[in-house]
């Protein structure tokens, strides 16, 4: 069979239990207050952009940017 290699993969894939727990480490650890928040009330309360940006008082850019960053950083903390 054909050796097929897979772009960002680096080997056995983790227990879903220990993923989770360094998904909920980086969160609570590495993210800003602010990024942390945002990430949270999108992903978890599934709350729009719109609805963030307007509880918090800002524009919806601020909130879209905001996430970008936080799952830029999930993504790198999680790579190692």
């Amino acid at each position: 069979m054909k050796n097929i290699l897979y772009e960002g993969y680096l080997g056995p894939r983790l227990p879903r239990e220990v993923q989770l727990k360094r998904v909920q480490r980086v969160i609570q650890e590495e993210l800003t207050p602010l990024q942390r928040e945002a990430l949270i009330a999108y992903y978890f309360q599934e709350k729009t952009m719109s609805q963030i940006a307007a509880e918090r008082g800002v524009n919806k850019s601020t909130v879209c940017r905001t996430l970008h960053r936080a799952e830029q950083k999930l993504r790198r903390f999680l790579r190692y």
